[in-house]
């Protein structure tokens, strides 16, 4: 994938030729990307979906599998799919604008009464959270 790094962190128990099959899989061929390690083991892998559904649990398995195994600890892999659970980068503008029009447009003395709720109504606070 043009879009990742020329070098970068697999898991040793994957061999290349692995990665190469499994590259077609992923949308983009963006593959699991080693992105953080903590001295503890714990780690951040980022990747793309997987396309072919009915071939995504069995490529999926194989990747954790191979992570967890790279794990000091042997610690299973937690998943979270962040395009579900976080905001999207459009949320996160129109959010921000309204925060903009809340503190710059808006005449303090006479919106005191409701500024509060229409903060949380901008829902930057719960963005930035």
């Amino acid at each position: 994938s043009s879009s990742l790094p020329e070098y970068f962190v697999v898991p040793s128990s994957l061999a290349d030729q692995d990665l190469k099959l499994y590259s077609y899989s992923f949308i983009g061929r963006r593959m699991p990307l080693w992105s953080w390690n903590h001295p503890n083991g714990s780690a951040l892998v980022r990747m793309a979906n997987i396309k072919d559904v009915l071939q995504q649990r069995r490529i999926d398995q194989r990747i954790c599998n191979a992570i967890t195994r790279s794990h000091p600890l042997r610690s299973d892999v937690y998943k979270s799919d962040l395009d579900r659970c976080l905001p999207s980068i459009q949320d996160i503008q129109a959010a921000h604008i309204k925060l903009k029009q809340l503190c710059v447009n808006e005449p303090f003395e006479e919106t005191e009464d409701k500024w509060l709720s229409s903060l949380e109504n901008t829902r930057w606070l719960e963005y930035i959270r």
